[in-house]
């Protein structure tokens, strides 16, 4: 029990990465605190699922790139669980298009909700673990951010920002004992990777030299590292789950 008797917040968690990362920690004894856009049958499946593992869990509706809506959660999760151990910032969107043909609202909607999310919340909760004197802050970057791609200048841009803004937090908040990385997964099987043609799949999949689709799961095992004292001596990094497509 990696996680027993600490506090995950975790935006973005209703289905996907987010998801797996809530139940992953939840098996090892983790409480979690959970936010989404709306309280939907994806929210609500998921955290039942996250309570019959024997923690303690709440769901909170909210809008991630909106600053002052993050502080009052971060207030109200703290007032209910007493603590916040753990940050992970995965919440996120994509609005993919060729730079020339992309409008400004493509841009600013994957921007806002990526990368402003991140710093929303890292500002919010780093108050109270900078009193604790301990905290991880785990942030969803992704391989794009690291070496780009056709077709998604603004998704690169944000997720490149996120390790931009990890790096510059650990050294800011080392001092007071607060840890922050990154991971950057590869070709993940989602419900939007899930959506694509099969060729395109099965192009991706050729490119990756471990030739398969990484898991949600293998992303969520990465963060548990990451949350865990097993990382305590491990801050500012980006770890890449990618089954060595981008090495």
């Amino acid at each position: 029990m990696m996680l027993e008797h600490k506090t995950a917040l975790i935006t973005g968690a209703a289905r996907g990465i987010g998801k797996a990362i809530a139940l992953r920690f939840a098996k090892e004894g983790c409480n979690i605190a959970f936010t989404d856009l709306v309280l939907n049958d994806n929210a609500e499946t998921t955290l039942n699922e996250i309570r019959q593992l024997g923690v303690k869990a709440e769901f909170y509706a909210a809008d991630a790139s909106k600053f002052d809506q993050a502080h009052d959660i971060v207030k109200q999760v703290v007032a209910d669980f007493g603590q916040i151990d753990i940050l992970v910032n995965n919440a996120g969107i994509t609005r993919d298009g060729l730079l020339l043909r992309m409008t400004e609202q493509q841009w600013d909607d994957v921007i806002t909700i990526n990368l402003k999310s991140a710093y929303n919340y890292t500002h919010a909760c780093a108050p109270f673990m900078m009193k604790a004197r301990k905290g991880s802050i785990i942030s969803l970057s992704s391989v794009v951010g690291v070496s780009g791609n056709a077709g998604q200048a603004n998704y690169a841009a944000s997720k490149a920002g996120i390790i931009g803004l990890t790096k510059s937090v650990a050294k800011e908040l080392g001092p007071r004992g607060i840890r922050a990385n990154a991971i950057a997964p590869g070709f993940i099987d989602t419900d939007m990777t899930k959506a694509l043609p099969a060729n395109i799949r099965e192009e991706w999949v050729k490119m990756i030299p471990l030739r398969r689709a990484g898991s949600t799961e293998d992303v969520a095992n990465a963060a548990l590292f990451l949350a865990s004292d097993l990382s305590a001596y491990i801050s500012g990094q980006v770890i890449h789950v990618c089954g060595a497509m981008n090495c």
